[in-house]
């Protein structure tokens, strides 16, 4: 998974609209390989966005949560340890 795309299920403070439109551009650029389209792929490549956020939304009121909810605190605190892990392996 791409390390760019975060976890959006179950947080509080939920999760924005921006959050979920975030993660579906940071997928759409992954899955096209390009950061930002071409004037003539722009309409698709938002299309795109607009979409996978929508289904993102419908997905994540659809889902029932489990557990305590998320902090984005923790999953910074998380991210870090795991960016640690991977700087001590890289040395």
């Amino acid at each position: 998974m791409c390390r760019n795309i975060r976890l959006l299920h179950h947080f509080e403070p939920p999760t924005t609209e921006a959050e979920m439109r975030d993660a579906a551009l940071q997928f759409v650029r992954k899955v096209s390989g390009t950061r930002a389209p071409s004037v003539a792929d722009r309409e698709a490549f938002e299309r795109a966005v607009d979409e996978i956020a929508a289904s993102t939304h419908r997905l994540l009121h659809a889902l029932h949560p489990r557990g305590d909810a998320h902090t984005r605190e923790h999953e910074r605190e998380k991210a870090r340890a795991r960016f640690a892990q991977r700087e001590k392996r890289a040395k």
